[in-house]
């Protein structure tokens, strides 16, 4: 390692031990509470038909399932144990438009690999996760959404060169989470590339900064999440190459609820709280806000 580079990447990493508390990973950096919109709770709203809003109503809160280590999308204060990101806010925005005030929610981080099972055995009401529509996915769960259209991305330190694209990836280690889509199509499309996989995204980005790996690959939201915190020592590299819509996971089976917040994400985009939750949070990452992907009211078989 050079002189320089290294003494770069040692602060990178004090900074991280005394933010994070996790060796390797990037230092905090979330959205400013003070720009983060509020969202009109719908006061006497009800739906019987909807199992999941009944079991929710008689426990007096809901349960999301959530991320905790994707920056400006879905992250873990570890000081406080606050939530905050784009994600967050799609939480927040649905838990008002089903009755429940923003002390209504109770978060649960649940793995990419465990998603499906936590909404089949009733673990979390909704997943608000990066979790991006799939025809496999549907036939275990229910989607509402999308509510952001992503891309996947590779992710390098700032001095690589040799990374442009999928196709630079033969013989290079490469991490992802394991179970993600991200992961799925590095192994089928690019089966050169030494696949690593962790958990967290934040374990794959620790291993990057230290030499471990040449890459990390998610959606390219994610990706920029991180570059915003640690802009001296990682950038993203090259174009998308996936389209990977994102959408709210629910319970396959309970309809009411699925269209219930298919009709909560339509309101919120049209008066104007999707964008404003967009600019305080992914949109400090300088991408600005694009148009919101159409909904999809799928019949399901």
């Amino acid at each position: 390692m050079r002189p320089a580079l290294t003494v770069a990447l040692l602060s990178a990493l004090a900074l991280a031990a005394a933010a994070c508390g996790r060796s390797g990973s990037p230092p905090a950096k979330g959205p400013s509470k003070s720009l983060l919109p509020s969202y009109q709770v719908r006061h006497g709203f009800r739906l019987p038909d909807s199992p999941t809003w009944r079991r929710a109503r008689a426990r007096g809160h809901l349960v999301v399932g959530v991320k905790e280590d994707q920056p400006y999308l879905g992250e873990r204060n570890p000081a406080d144990g606050t939530f905050s990101g784009f994600d967050i806010e799609i939480a927040k925005m649905m838990s008002a438009s089903l009755g429940f005030p923003p002390a209504g929610i109770r978060y649960t981080t649940i793995a990419s690999a465990n998603r499906e099972t936590a909404l089949q055995n009733g673990q979390v009401d909704y997943y608000v996760g990066t979790y991006t529509i799939n025809a496999l996915r549907r036939r275990q769960v229910g989607f509402a959404g999308p509510y952001y259209i992503a891309g996947q991305g590779l992710l390098v330190r700032k001095d690589e060169t040799g990374i442009h694209s999928p196709h630079d990836l033969d013989g290079r280690k490469v991490c992802s989470a394991a179970g993600s889509t991200p992961y799925q199509r590095i192994r089928a499309d690019y089966p050169r590339a030494i696949l690593v996989s962790y958990d967290t995204y934040s374990v794959c980005v620790d291993n990057l900064l230290t030499f471990q790996v040449d890459a990390v690959t998610t959606d390219d939201a994610i990706l920029l999440g991180y570059v915003a915190k640690a802009p001296g020592e990682l950038k993203v590299t090259g174009r998308p190459f996936s389209k990977e819509p994102y959408g709210i996971g629910v319970p396959r089976d309970d309809t009411a609820f699925r269209l219930a917040l298919d009709d909560a994400l339509s309101r919120q985009e049209k008066n104007g709280d999707w964008r404003k939750a967009y600019r305080a949070t992914l949109g400090l990452s300088g991408v600005p806000a694009p148009k919101p992907p159409p909904i999809d009211r799928y019949r399901t078989s």
